[in-house]
């Protein structure tokens, strides 16, 4: 339904990807199963962290809730995105963008914390190896996963509340296939400049801070082996990191794409594709890194085969 300007809505219209009609139905399966594959691979995940006592420590403790985070990230777009591909439906309430906004933020904003957690754990165990368990006990870990989601809910309700504030529309077409924020405030004809102040201030806590700290954790972790640069300790670092880094370069590889690459004239084509690497692909792949790189979870998940053989 389209409106009239300066007037309410109380529905928008989400124009998909950018696809052709006669390939909808060949996308749709390819993204359910790319669906499928991260709830089930990250509930993998989660199930081995629980059953195995040798997986629990602090790096596997940020590694299941990270694996969670991803399944309600992902949930939160994709499920809607299908149903509007198979049924030709378009439509999402006022009151169910909003909701998806919200909880978009929560969840994205949890990964950007948990990451530079993860970071930090590292951190710990290669440049303070005999004092890993002292630091990094049971009662910070636990602090710093309440702290993630403690400021995740506030900077999605601030961005929320500002939002929806924004009672006048121009039209209620979102050239996207979920209610992005960036998207909405370009529709709105309210006055917007708050809502980008808190956008680039938050913007900064919640991406760019984290990414600092990871970037700096790593750096700590290269001068401690360049410090004994043994084949060993190399491979230690690699074995003990990879998975980490590879997951860090497809998250924030993934919001520089978005935010800081100059766009083409297509912009909205290109939004498009590259939220479907961070709301898609990249929950998708974390399991496969995490259980291809990682030996512990492979023997974790030999371990439950052979009993139930």
């Amino acid at each position: 339904m389209r409106m009239d300007n300066e007037s309410t809505v109380s529905e928008f219209i989400l124009l998909g990807l950018p696809i052709r009609a006669k390939d909808q139905a060949v996308y749709s399966a390819l993204i359910l199963a790319m669906y499928l594959t991260t709830v089930l691979g990250n509930l993998l995940i989660i199930l081995l962290i629980r059953l195995d006592p040798h997986l629990h420590t602090p790096m596997y403790f940020f590694l299941s809730h990270l694996a969670l985070t991803d399944i309600s990230f992902s949930s939160v777009t994709v499920p809607r995105m299908l149903v509007n591909m198979l049924t030709q439906s378009q439509s999402i309430s006022y009151t169910g963008c909003i909701s998806q906004v919200y909880f978009f933020i929560v969840f994205g904003s949890i990964d950007s914390f948990l990451l530079p957690s993860m970071a930090y754990d590292r951190y710990v165990a290669i440049c303070h190896p005999l004092h890993y368990t002292l630091i990094m006990n049971l009662n910070l870990c636990v602090l710093l996963v309440v702290v993630s989601w403690a400021l995740s809910l506030v900077n999605a309700l601030v961005h929320t509340l500002l939002l929806a504030r924004l009672s006048h529309f121009r039209n209620n077409i979102i050239p996207h296939y979920f209610c992005d924020l960036s998207a909405l405030l370009k529709l709105s004809s309210s006055d917007t400049s708050i809502n980008e102040l808190v956008i680039l201030v938050l913007g900064n806590v919640v991406i760019t801070l984290p990414f600092i700290c990871i970037l700096v954790s790593y750096g700590y972790i290269g001068v401690t082996i360049l410090k004994t640069p043994s084949t060993k300790g190399i491979r230690k670092a690699l074995s003990t990191c990879g998975s980490h880094l590879c997951v860090v370069s497809l998250y924030y590889g993934s919001v520089i794409g978005l935010y800081c690459v100059p766009s083409s004239n297509n912009t909205n084509d290109k939004d498009a594709i590259v939220a479907m690497m961070y709301t898609v692909v990249t929950p998708m792949l974390n399991p496969f890194i995490y259980s291809l790189r990682n030996r512990d979870m492979k023997r974790a998940l030999r371990n439950i085969l052979s009993r139930k053989k």
